[in-house]
């Protein structure tokens, strides 16, 4: 089969967040199943070409319709660790992807729309004729309504997948959108059956028109489709989603093991399997060397991923300070994208700089994460919502256990091992709690450090059944594949 993939992000090319993970894994899997796959992206001036082997010109004279001119662009093409990525640069006094940053700037509707415009045109010229188009969030939103309505005629019937990787960011446009692209006619999409937002009728909605207008739409774990149709999770797409039901679903993300695999990881000194966990013990006592922890008889625990509101920043803050309460130490890695937020952990590390079992690095280090996931004995993923997640899977892999939110993918993800009961007792893997307050992750971390102190062995048990499970990319490659083919065939 013939895939094009259309993104906003590719791994470790081009990566803000967890999508370009996706892309770059799922790619990967396909491939290794026997399907030929590109990927076509934006080619923005601060992504990282040291990633891209063998940059080259590949289509020099392409002229994207826009507003009633033409825009001229180039498309380069290279290989990013295996993946066939054409890049496309336009050259325009906007410098749509020359911004120094990937999101982020007042007129994002109009940069991800003139790219989804020129990702269809270069396949046009080209004359690539996929059997299935793989686009990505509200960025690649107008992909299959232009598909559609202005080139159906000239690429044949293109079947489209749709994956909403979050719901949150919806990609709002206005009248400029459709005269930009040509789609013009503003009666027609401002229609409630096509583009026009749920809630504000004067403007248009990418991911909306994406869940309408392509032929099957997915999201990143069985748990949070059922959010996003049943709850505020969805951000008033719900009744879209439940108009379009028989073409959505939820498919669980993976994660990439040959990067984040304990047995062959180059980022840990000391590997180690399920069934030989001494390893682990000693990257636990590399990482205590290298925060400058005190080496002695505690769990530690560990938060990696943003600090904002989406992780449940509330219930970090507070389970650093529970740990040290229960006797545990704590490390966190990550970032803050609020000034607000990076303002009071700032304040929490100068205060907590001289405790000797708590370690606050405010950033991200790729290199640290590894470690820090091989050393720790738990991971608290406490979000408010959470799509799908990789920190679980990879603490899982890694033998660190996760206490977890009951959100997203952290549900069909984490089994609680005291009171899961659609899982036998050998197939539970953490521990889950649901509320968002300060009683629920503490009851939660209290059974986990319990364990490790009163039942050794079966805490020794709980980690080997987290690292029995396959969190790989091998299950949902299986599944998009399977709604590939009843796209093509089902029409």
């Amino acid at each position: 089969m013939y895939i094009v993939q259309i993104a906003s992000e590719c791994a470790p090319v081009i990566k803000a967040g967890g999508l370009g993970d996706v892309v770059y894994g799922l790619s990967r899997e396909l491939e290794t199943r026997g399907n030929t796959v590109e990927i076509i992206l934006p080619k923005y001036d601060c992504m990282r070409y040291d990633h891209i082997w063998g940059l080259h010109d590949a289509y020099r004279e392409l002229w994207v319709p826009w507003y009633g001119g033409a825009i001229h662009c180039s498309v380069y093409c290279g290989w990013v660790h295996g993946r066939l990525c054409f890049f496309i640069e336009p050259h325009s006094p906007d410098n749509y992807f020359n911004r120094g940053c990937y999101y982020g700037c007042d007129d994002d509707n109009m940069r991800f729309a003139f790219f989804s415009k020129a990702a269809l045109e270069f396949l046009q010229k080209s004359n690539k004729r996929p059997d299935v188009i793989h686009c990505h969030d509200w960025q690649t939103g107008l992909v299959p309504v232009m598909l559609f309505e202005n080139y159906k005629y000239d690429m044949g019937l293109q079947r489209v997948c749709y994956t909403i990787h979050n719901f949150k960011h919806q990609g709002i446009g206005g009248p400029q959108t459709l005269w930009a692209t040509g789609l013009n006619r503003e009666a027609y999409f401002f229609d409630y059956s096509r583009l026009r937002d749920n809630f504000n009728p004067f403007a248009l909605n990418y991911m909306k028109g994406g869940i309408v207008y392509s032929n099957y739409v997915t999201t990143v774990s069985p748990h949070h489709a059922w959010e996003a149709q049943h709850t505020d999770i969805g951000y008033g797409l719900g009744h879209t989603l439940h108009l379009h039901q028989d073409k959505f679903r939820g498919v669980l993300n993976g994660i990439d093991y040959d990067i984040w695999n304990p047995e062959v990881d180059r980022y840990i000194p000391h590997t180690f399997t399920k069934d030989d966990l001494e390893g682990k013990a000693k990257n636990k006592k590399a990482l205590r060397d290298r925060l400058l922890l005190q080496d002695v008889d505690k769990p530690i625990i560990c938060f990696i991923g943003r600090l904002d509101e989406q992780k449940g920043v509330h219930l970090v803050h507070h389970a650093i300070y529970h740990a040290l309460k229960k006797n545990a130490q704590f490390v966190l890695l990550g970032s803050a994208t609020e000034a607000g937020i990076n303002a009071h952990f700032q304040h929490e590390k100068a205060f907590l700089n001289d405790n000797p079992d708590v370690h606050l690095e405010l950033g991200f280090n790729e290199e640290l994460s590894h470690l820090i996931y091989a050393g720790a004995d738990m991971i608290v993923v406490p979000s408010n919502y959470e799509p799908c997640g990789l920190t679980q899977m990879i603490g899982l892999k890694y033998g660190t256990v996760p206490i977890v939110r009951g959100v997203g993918g952290l549900v069909n993800t984490v089994f609680d091992r005291d009171y899961d009961q659609d899982h036998l007792p050998e197939q539970r893997n953490g521990y889950v709690f649901y509320d968002t307050d300060y009683g629920a992750i503490e009851s939660a971390m209290d059974r986990a450090i319990a364990l490790w102190y009163n039942e050794p062995e079966e805490f020794q048990k709980l980690v080997v059944q987290g690292m029995n499970y396959d969190y790989s990319w091998n299950y949902p490659g299986k599944e998009y594949l399977e709604i590939y083919d009843m796209i093509r065939y089902y029409k």
